[in-house]
């Protein structure tokens, strides 16, 4: 993995071409993975009464928007690829919006909760603070965003065409203080095998 620095816009740029340039493969590749443990997770913390407004974060080709309208729910997705965004409204039905994660432009206090799975570890450190405060203001008093991220020791940079920050506990939970969320709960992804073996983190954070 490299170590550069790259511009924001060339990270979006590289970062969203790979998305969409695999978009068929990566539908293929992830439609039947079980993340009920995560949309559980985020549901669950949520006091509003239902059915709860949603915005499916980077929510590719749509698996999880479908879900969250099969609860009853009311879903909204939004992903940086603009073929995602054609495949998730087709797949889901749902209102689907093009946006670049790092160039935000979000409705204020619109959600109950944000479904970020396996996508804000895509946002660099520089940007982070600046994403988390979008994502803060879009949400309701009291609403809830779920993030799950691949863990790492803090490094970033290029892994192919796709620019990640792997980031441990300690360091995510500095970002979500500053961004003034407070932690309700995290565990590590899949369940069930020793600690090594689950490459990822999630956590469930409420707006304070």
């Amino acid at each position: 993995m490299s170590e550069s620095k790259p511009p924001l816009d060339e990270i979006s740029a590289r970062t969203i071409g790979h998305y969409e340039a695999q978009a068929e493969a990566f539908w293929h590749g992830t439609h039947d993975h079980d993340v009920s443990q995560n949309i559980e997770a985020l549901l669950e913390h949520i006091q509003a009464p239902p059915p709860y407004e949603i915005l499916d974060l980077g929510c590719g080709p749509g698996r999880d928007l479908k879900t969250f309208v099969a609860r009853g729910h009311n879903a909204i997705g939004l992903d940086g690829a603009p073929r995602f965004v054609e495949m998730a409204s087709e797949f889901s039905g749902c209102e689907v919006w093009l946006q670049d994660f790092l160039a935000l432009d979000l409705p204020a206090s619109r959600f109950d909760g944000i479904f970020a799975n396996a996508v804000l570890f895509h946002v660099p450190s520089d940007a982070l603070p600046q994403v988390l405060d979008e994502l803060h203001s879009s949400l309701k008093q009291d609403g809830v965003l779920f993030t799950s991220n691949p863990r790492g020791q803090n490094q970033e940079g290029w892994n192919g065409e796709r620019y990640g920050a792997y980031r441990d506990l300690a360091q995510w939970r500095r970002y979500m203080s500053a961004a003034t969320f407070a932690e309700l709960t995290y565990y590590y992804r899949p369940a069930g095998p020793p600690r090594a073996e689950q490459p990822w983190l999630a956590s469930v954070w409420r707006k304070i």
